[in-house]
């Protein structure tokens, strides 16, 4: 039970410390998904990692995407208001990508290079009889 309980808020500490590190991706993804507005990102966000996210956060966020082309904002009638939608670019999506290979690099087990792996083998046998 202590370890479930430790391992949910590992979990929590991890979910919260990377919206702090990638809010820019994890708002590309959102946009990715479908053409989305700021209110409704915040929501999203709160709900899919229980961060509550300010206006004064997003929305600078937003122009900042906007300003370096990973998305595109277009004013839309939706649910009856007039709304900035925004939609992400093929450069956004190109970054998104990027970052998700990197991520997976890193978090790959390092394979030995040459020498290592001849020091590795060499330890073994030296120890062993025959």
């Amino acid at each position: 039970m202590e370890d479930i309980n430790l391992n949910e808020a590992l979990i929590k500490d991890m979910k919260r410390r990377f919206v702090k590190s990638f809010l820019d991706l994890l708002v590309l993804k959102l946009i990715q998904n479908e053409p989305i507005w700021g209110y409704k990102i915040l929501k999203k966000t709160e709900a899919l990692y229980q961060i509550k996210l300010r206006h004064g956060a997003l929305y600078p966020l937003l122009n900042a995407l906007e300003a370096n082309g990973f998305i595109k904002g277009k004013q839309e009638l939706q649910k009856g208001r007039i709304r900035k939608v925004y939609q992400i670019t093929p450069k956004g999506t190109q970054l998104i990508e990027t970052y998700q290979n990197f991520l997976k690099q890193q978090l790959q087990k390092p394979k030995p290079k040459r020498n290592e792996k001849a020091q590795i083998l060499a330890t073994r046998t030296v120890g062993t009889k025959k």
